[in-house]
C-alpha cells in the first residue's frame, strides 16, 4: 500500500510540476537539420490567412525555407535581400517561404529597441503588407513545432532543398550584415548549384543574428519584468522655465518623448500603458520618456499612485502652477487639449506634436527610424 501511495505521489509531482520550470531546466536545444536530411513537413498559418505545407510547393525545383522575424535588426537588415532573392529566382522555379518562430513568452520589450513591432501574427501581417513580401510569411510562434524539427539557431537562418526535398545547404544568406554590402551570395551560390545539378561547395555555413526565442526560455523575461516592476517611481515638481528647457533639449543627447497629461483625462489614462511600453523598448538607446502632469497640486498623491500602478519608472513631473495656460503658451501654439505629446530631437527640433492620443505604432516607427537611433547595429 505504501509503495502504491508513493507511486501515485511521484506521478502527481510529474503531472503538476510547473511546465515552465521543467522546460527551462531540461528541454534540449533543437539540433539543426543536416545536409542530406529530408524536409520535415509543416502546417503553418500565413499572413494571408491560408495554411501552408510542403505540398503547396510541390512544383518548385528548389525550396528555400528561411527562419526570420520582425523584431531582429539582423533579420531586418536582410529583408530586402530576401525579397530580391524571391523575385529573381521565382522565374527559375525556386520558391521561398519565410517562417517566424519566436515565442511571445520569451521575447521581451528590451529586445525591441531596434524595431517598431514584435513578432506576433498580427504584427507579421503589418510588416508583410508594408514591405510587400512576395513570398509566404508563416507563423510558428505558438508551439514552434516547425522550428523544433528544423533547428534554426538564429534569425535569419536559411535551408535550401532540392526538388526531392533533400537539404543541400543550411546557414547564412551572406556574410555582410549591413544593408547594401551583400547580395545574398552564399544562398544564391547554393541555389545555382542545385539548379545546375552540382554539389554545393560549402553546404554548411555559420549563422549570425538574434537567437530564436524558445518558449521555454522565458525565465529572463519574467525576471526582467519583475525588476522593472520594482524600480522606484518618482514625481517631481517642475516650473515653467524647466519645461522650456525640456523642450529645448539642449544637453541630453537623446531623442526626447514628452507626454503632458492628467489623471482626470480619459484619453490620457487610456494611452499611458502604451507610452510605458515604448519607454521600455527604447530606454537602453539614446531615448528618454518624460511625463508632465497638469493635475492640481492637491491631487499630487493621486498622480503618484497612478504612475506607480503603471510602473512608470521614467522621469515624471507635475506642473507647479495651477495656471495651466502658462504651460500651454510654452509648449505649443496649436495645443487643442490633452493628452499632448511631443517628440524632440537633441537641439530642440520637434519632429512630432499632437493633441489627442498617439498611434503607438506610428510613434515607434518615428523613434526607431530617427537618425539618432536606427534599425541596425
Amino acid at each position: 500500500m505504501k509503495k502504491f501511495s508513493m507511486s501515485i505521489l511521484l506521478l502527481l509531482i510529474v503531472i503538476f510540476y510547473p511546465i515552465s520550470h521543467y522546460s527551462q531546466e531540461s528541454h534540449p536545444e533543437p539540433k539543426t537539420l543536416e545536409p542530406g536530411s529530408k524536409a520535415p513537413d509543416f502546417n503553418l498559418l500565413g499572413v494571408d490567412g491560408k495554411r501552408y505545407s510542403l505540398n503547396d510547393f510541390t512544383n518548385a525545383k528548389v525550396l528555400v525555407v528561411i527562419f526570420s522575424c520582425n523584431h531582429c535588426p539582423t533579420a531586418q537588415a536582410y529583408e530586402q535581400r530576401i525579397i530580391d532573392l524571391s523575385n529573381d529566382y521565382k522565374p527559375k522555379g525556386v520558391s521561398v517561404a519565410v517562417i517566424s518562430s519566436n515565442s511571445g513568452k520569451a521575447l521581451n520589450y528590451s529586445e525591441l529597441g531596434y524595431t517598431d513591432m514584435g513578432d506576433s501574427y498580427d504584427e507579421m501581417k503589418v510588416r508583410a503588407n508594408e514591405r510587400h513580401f512576395p513570398y509566404p510569411y508563416l507563423y510558428d510562434g505558438d508551439d514552434q513545432t516547425c522550428a523544433l524539427v528544423y533547428g534554426p539557431s538564429a534569425t535569419p537562418h536559411a535551408f535550401v532543398f532540392d526538388k526531392d526535398r533533400t537539404l543541400r545547404y543550411t546557414g547564412r544568406i551572406d556574410r555582410s550584415e549591413k544593408p547594401g554590402t551583400g547580395h545574398a551570395e552564399d544562398i544564391r551560390n547554393a541555389i545555382d548549384a542545385v539548379l545546375n545539378g552540382e554539389q554545393v561547395k560549402n553546404p554548411v555555413t555559420k549563422v549570425f543574428g538574434c537567437s530564436i526565442k524558445w518558449s521555454w526560455k522565458s525565465e529572463y523575461t519574467q525576471r526582467l519584468y519583475k525588476q522593472w516592476s520594482e524600480l522606484p517611481v518618482t514625481l517631481e515638481s517642475i516650473d515653467i522655465q524647466q519645461v522650456n528647457n525640456l523642450i529645448k533639449n539642449d544637453s541630453s543627447g537623446k531623442l526626447r518623448l514628452i507626454n503632458i497629461w492628467a489623471t482626470w483625462c480619459g484619453p490620457c489614462v487610456t494611452e499611458f500603458p502604451d507610452l510605458v511600453i515604448i519607454d521600455r523598448m527604447y530606454r537602453q538607446r539614446p531615448f528618454e520618456f518624460i511625463t508632465i502632469s497638469v493635475d492640481k497640486q492637491e491631487r499630487r498623491t493621486d498622480v503618484l499612485n497612478f504612475l506607480k500602478e503603471n510602473e512608470a519608472s521614467n522621469k515624471n513631473y507635475i506642473f507647479n502652477d495651477d495656471d495651466v495656460y502658462k504651460l500651454i503658451d510654452v509648449i505649443s501654439a496649436d495645443f487643442k487639449g490633452l493628452p499632448y505629446t511631443l517628440l524632440i530631437e537633441p537641439g530642440g527640433k520637434i519632429i512630432y506634436h499632437k493633441s489627442d492620443m498617439i498611434d503607438p505604432y506610428q510613434m515607434k516607427k518615428l523613434i526607431v527610424e530617427d537618425k539618432l537611433l536606427g534599425r541596425y547595429y
